[in-house]
């Protein structure tokens, strides 16, 4: 996972393209195509330069010349629900961590170990920003996230189609989770756009309108909707008692349908794109610990 303080700083004269929302996105696709690849001869070289003698520019170099990986493995995560924008990013500091960490003993190209550390600053990201819906199922969401689309392959299910319960039922049973996280997890992952098609003549009716609850518990769907609000209202006095900046972050970046992106809260408070992502995570683990210290008091 990525590490806020061994992230390598590139030096200004040789920044990254920036990437922003929207068609800035289209924008900086078109910018990265412009680098170079590299020969295996030139790779080596570069690595050699940067690990011996400390040379950013040939660190730079390295990097910009993988922008594209970063950038296609960032795409596969475009329908989890968060800024495009921001995941390329991630992908980019994952990208920068791998260039850090690699050497001529891995005996493998610098593309096949970097993919690893793209992936992790991903989906790092992704856990981080999904977690705060669901404070208290963190690990659980991990198992799903992690796991979920392997056990569907091994039951022969390749859709992103509604589960059905029998299904459900054996996913939740083998990784130790609740049903419902099952659910929600796989809409999260395939994109839930589909459960919005409307049924039949009627305009009225959706095809979430028809999905039947597997466990048939009114009770229980009561108990779990008190809960869920409970955890809500003490998420919100949590973030009304934190510093300013910490909660409009949360607010503006977690809690919304329409995040900002990171260069958005930059602009705002005049401090660049990796501050305002430190910032995020202290705002994160800050209100974290809120929540669980008061839950805690109030069990």
């Amino acid at each position: 996972m990525t590490n806020n303080s061994q992230v390598m700083v590139i030096k200004p004269s040789a920044s990254l393209p920036v990437v922003t929302d929207g068609f800035g996105v289209v924008s900086y696709l078109e910018k990265i195509k412009k680098f170079p690849m590299l020969s295996e001869q030139e790779e080596r070289e570069l690595v050699l330069d940067f690990t011996t003698n400390n040379n950013l520019e040939a660190a730079h170099r390295l990097v910009v010349s993988h922008l594209r990986l970063a950038a296609k493995i960032a795409l596969t995560y475009r329908r989890y629900g968060l800024p495009l924008a921001d995941i390329i990013s991630e992908a980019n500091i994952g990208l920068m961590q791998a260039v850090k960490k690699f050497d001529l003993s891995k005996k493998v190209r610098l593309a096949t170990y970097a993919t690893w550390w793209i992936k992790a600053a991903i989906n790092d990201f992704v856990l981080r920003s999904w977690s705060l819906v669901k404070i208290g199922t963190v690990a659980a969401q991990k198992k799903l996230f992690y796991n979920l689309n392997r056990i569907k392959a091994r039951l022969g299910i390749y859709d992103n189609n509604e589960l059905e319960p029998k299904v459900v039922k054996k996913i939740a049973s083998e990784l130790v989770v609740e049903e419902q996280d099952v659910v929600e997890m796989n809409r999260r992952l395939g994109g839930d756009s589909s459960l919005n098609v409307v049924v039949g003549d009627s305009e009225d009716m959706e095809r979430q309108d028809m999905l039947v609850d597997p466990r048939q518990n009114i009770e229980a769907s009561v108990a779990k909707k008190q809960e869920l609000s409970y955890k809500h209202k003490l998420l919100m006095s949590c973030i009304k008692d934190m510093p300013e900046r910490e909660a409009y972050i949360i607010k503006n970046r977690m809690l919304t349908e329409n995040p900002q992106t990171l260069e958005e809260i930059g602009n705002m408070y005049n401090v660049s794109r990796e501050r305002v992502r430190q910032l995020e995570k202290k705002a994160f683990d800050h209100l974290s610990e809120l929540f669980k210290q008061r839950f805690s008091e109030a069990a």
